[in-house]
């Protein structure tokens, strides 16, 4: 039960930091581009990269600490990131067929996905 509050909380400084951060950005720059989503994502990668590589190499976190902090604030923050770790477990593992399974399959079903559900939820 801990874990699970613990994750929850994670989770909501992670979409405060996510709407605090795109919103601050999109408001500092001009233009209709989505700099603030875009910072966030590559921030996030960022980020997820060096906690797994501290946890890996320096540091011995309990597992329930990196899930608070992988899945609970970083989940929340920005899920490219856990694209991107996993696309690049895939890619330094061999697996080509399905990297690009992956990493295609995630934009070009996500995009037609994101479309159909515009579509219908227009139609109610």
């Amino acid at each position: 039960m801990q874990k699970l509050v613990l994750l929850g909380l994670a989770g909501a400084m992670g979409s405060l930091a996510r709407y605090g951060l795109a919103g601050f950005v999109q408001r500092a720059t001009p233009g209709s581009f989505p700099l603030g989503t875009f910072i966030v994502n590559v921030l996030g990668c960022l980020a997820f990269g060096f906690v797994w590589g501290v946890c890996e190499n320096r540091i011995s976190l309990h597992p329930d600490v990196r899930v608070v902090l992988l899945t609970g604030f970083m989940g929340a923050f920005t899920t490219f990131s856990t694209f991107t770790f996993e696309t690049l477990g895939l890619m330094e593992t061999g697996q080509w067929m399905a990297f690009a399974l992956y990493s295609a399959g995630q934009l070009l079903l996500g995009l037609a996905l994101l479309w159909l559900g515009l579509g219908a939820g227009r139609l109610v």
